[in-house]
Formats: structure tokens, C-alpha cells, sequence
């Protein structure tokens, strides 16, 4: 996809969006989004099948984000701990300012009927544990790779859960429930043998 084609897909999940802002994600359309930006719905299709997927593109936004912090070259220097940390908040800070809209797409997904909603969100899931565990450099092998990554997933959804739900200043509550999950998680992985 070309920069104008990006640019394009970028301002239709803004506007999608603002319209939720407005009323709800429940209430928001693809003719209306089409409508607000000037467009034809074909230009809308061109970039989003169904309006699920500007779903993803909202948490897209959140996983580049996230990659976005591990570039820093500060970052490698930090204990594993801090870099799943700070990168976990930079993933939830991208979302912060529609909070409100990201939860309720996240109840769409989780509608009775919407199975065909649910099995990829489970896959998107998985998808943003992994990029996760790549930007925050952790090389765990074989069955320990596979016990760390089930309990970093744990971690991640219910920091998620908690952030949604967090109404204090600067989501405080979610950062201190992170910060002991993953100290939790630390001691756990450092009483497994061959911890290096």
C-alpha cells in the first residue's frame, strides 16, 4: 500500500472513532464514516472488509506504539522486568485517549454470535504477546519459552482488563497491578531451574 493509501486508512479509523466519541462504537457505520470524511464506501472497502477490522487497525496503532519505544537505544540496557514494563504502558498509553471507545470495541468482539469476531481476537491476542516479547528482547527456549510466554499472555490480559476498567489519574492503578504482576512473574522464573 502506498503512503497516500495509509494516510487514507489512518484518517478512516479516526474518523470511525470520533463518531464513537460522539455516540458509540455500536452506532458507528461504515456509510457514515464514509460520509464524514467525503468518500465513497468503495474507498472505505478498498481498505476494510467489515468494520471489525478497523478494530485491529486501532490496535495496530497501539502495537506500533509499542515498537516504536523498543527502538530507543536506550532501551536494551534496561532488566527484562523494566523493558515488559514500559513497553506494556507505552501499548495502553496509545489507547488511553479513547479508552472509553476501545472498550466498548472490545465488548463487540466478545457479543454472543460473534464467534467468527472471537477466534481471531484470540489470534490478535497472541500476535501482540509476541511482538512483546520481541521488543522487549526476551530469548527463552523450548519449554521455557512456551511456560513464559502463557504467563506473560496472562499478564498482558489481565493488566488489559484492569486498565479498562482504571479510572484513576494516569491509569496509577494499572501501572502498580503490572509492576507486581511482573515482579510476581520474575520470582517465579528465577525458582525454575536452569535460570540464568
Amino acid at each position: 500500500m502506498n503512503g497516500n493509501g495509509d494516510e487514507l486508512a489512518a484518517r478512516i479509523v479516526d474518523a470511525a472513532v470520533a463518531l464513537a466519541e460522539e455516540s458509540s462504537w455500536e452506532a458507528v457505520r461504515l456509510h457514515l464514516v464514509a460520509a464524514r470524511l467525503g468518500i465513497g464506501l468503495a474507498e472505505i472497502g478498498h481498505h476494510f472488509r467489515e468494520k471489525d477490522e478497523l478494530i485491529d487497525a486501532w490496535f495496530d496503532r497501539a502495537d506500533a506504539a509499542m515498537l516504536a519505544l523498543a527502538a530507543a537505544e536506550w532501551m536494551p540496557a534496561l532488566p527484562p522486568r523494566e523493558r515488559l514494563r514500559r513497553l506494556t504502558l507505552a501499548w495502553l498509553d496509545a489507547l488511553a485517549v479513547h479508552k472509553r471507545v476501545t472498550l466498548e470495541m472490545i465488548l463487540n468482539k466478545l457479543e454472543p454470535g460473534h464467534v467468527h469476531i472471537q477466534f481471531p481476537a484470540v489470534m490478535r491476542i497472541s500476535r501482540t504477546v509476541q511482538w512483546l516479547r520481541e521488543a522487549a528482547r526476551l530469548d527463552d527456549h523450548g519449554p521455557r519459552r512456551a511456560l513464559a510466554e502463557t504467563a506473560l499472555t496472562a499478564i498482558w490480559l489481565a493488566t488489559f482488563t484492569c486498565w479498562l476498567g482504571d479510572d484513576s489519574a494516569d491509569a496509577e492503578r494499572t501501572r502498580r497491578f503490572l509492576d507486581r504482576q511482573l515482579a510476581l512473574a520474575e520470582r517465579a522464573a528465577q525458582a525454575l531451574p536452569g535460570f540464568a
